[in-house]
């Protein structure tokens, strides 16, 4: 794999800006998704790929043929154009770092905002290697803009290296991941693969098959405003109720103090004024019941709390978003092996654990397209201390030319039997 073609191939990418808003109902969300669509239909068709195509809502669909004599599964990739709304992907400015020497990365002098691996541990992980960074004002975009930079890069040399033996493999870059529409419109039937992988992980290593169940959730409080000077037993300050809803939620049920397999509420935008406060929330657990608690248990408070106000103003609104995938990819747990088994082969330790998010791969998994999550490298997601090692994004590449390898040696005539 050509190392500067990788870094010069992602720099091309995250410079455009592709964040989705979750507060737009079109599809996609943003505009300016359609600037790296049509960008990537371009390079697809340059490098030799087979009916690519740009849909109505944004999808870019891709086909490289089989260069085998007998038939075995049609496989996919998948990542996604838009960058999360969480922080800003506008004028991004990528910084590399060659031979990284495990101390401070100074991200912007000027406003002495340092990527420093006494807090960011993972850092220690890639001395040595050359680390690509923001400049500390925006995301950097690997998510998840690296896997796209791998899924292309591995197209392109299995087309430079006919000798290497695959079946048809598909390939689908999607808008609107980040806000969670980024499967609602994706066409399984003609995608045509019996199995894919998203390219949408983090750390090198990491391969997954589940992931939360969640939800979104709008509390709406009603007050009332009268002046301050009169308001003895009048006024009814919306935020005041909105702050004890959120502390009668469990404390320590929170992103910030949970890990592995442990669900949360996730408060993550309010809005308020004495008349009225919204509070948006995520609800997340791995395990269905669970799930099924929590979502519960805010509707309990909110009806607990207006009998004890004598009113119905508190209102929760819940929408599921997706759910565990593990319960659609363990019946074809052979499409996990085959990635593990890879990974292996190439001198890298799989991370099997359950993703604490989401994927479009979750949502395709209950579209009847099972749906695994392999690493795309990139660390810090969302945020102004985001980064890729590019060595992880090399990697990547290669998993991916080795899965296409490793499903025509599994499902040849003498293998196919087992499958």
């Amino acid at each position: 794999m050509n190392k500067q073609k990788i870094i010069d191939r992602f720099i091309s990418y995250v410079t455009i800006d592709t964040e989705s808003d979750p507060e737009n109902p079109d599809f996609p969300s943003t505009e300016k998704q359609w600037n790296l669509a049509k960008l990537l239909v371009e390079e697809l068709t340059n490098i030799g790929m087979q009916e690519v195509t740009l849909d109505d809502n944004c999808y870019v669909m891709a086909t490289l043929p089989s260069n085998i004599d007998y038939e075995v599964p049609t496989i996919g990739f998948i990542s996604h154009i838009d960058t999360s709304p969480d922080f800003t992907g506008a004028n991004v400015n990528p910084q590399i770092h060659e031979n990284y020497d495990g101390q401070d990365i100074v991200l912007n002098e000027r406003e002495n905002i340092v990527l420093s691996p006494s807090y960011f541990e993972d850092l220690l992980q890639y001395k040595g290697q050359t680390i690509i960074t923001t400049d500390g004002t925006t995301l950097l975009g690997a998510d998840d803009k690296a896997g796209i930079t791998e899924i292309v890069s591995a197209m392109e040399y299995l087309i430079q290296h006919p000798e290497i033996k695959h079946g048809t493999i598909r390939t689908c870059f999607t808008p609107d991941e980040e806000v969670g529409k980024g499967a609602h419109k994706f066409d399984v039937e003609k995608f045509g693969a019996q199995w894919a992988y998203t390219m949408d992980g983090s750390q090198i290593g990491e391969l997954e098959y589940e992931n939360f169940n969640a939800a979104g959730a709008k509390v709406t409080v009603t007050g009332k405003i009268v002046h301050p000077g009169y308001a003895k037993g009048k006024m009814i300050n919306s935020m005041t109720i909105a702050s004890d809803f959120i502390k009668r939620l469990p404390a320590n049920e929170v992103p910030e103090h949970t890990e592995g397999y442990e669900g949360f509420f996730h408060l993550y935008a309010t809005e308020g004024k004495v008349e009225k406060t919204v509070l948006q929330y995520i609800v997340r657990d791995h395990d269905k019941v669970l799930f099924e608690r929590r979502k519960n248990l805010m509707q309990e408070i909110a009806a607990e709390m207006n009998n004890e106000l004598g009113a119905e103003l508190i209102h929760v609104e819940l929408k599921d978003q997706y759910y565990n995938m593990k319960e659609k990819v363990v019946p074809v747990m052979h499409i996990v092996d085959i990635a593990e088994e890879v990974m292996k082969n190439l001198g890298i330790t799989p991370l099997i654990k359950p993703i604490r998010g989401g994927t479009d791969g979750s949502q395709l998994s209950y579209m009847g397209l099972p749906c695994p999550n392999i690493f795309a490298g990139g660390h810090n997601f969302h945020g102004r201390y985001e980064y890729v090692p590019v060595e992880s994004m090399l990697k990547a590449t290669e998993v991916i030319v080795g899965i296409a390898q490793k499903v025509v040696e599994n499902f040849s005539s003498k293998n196919r039997s087992s499958y």
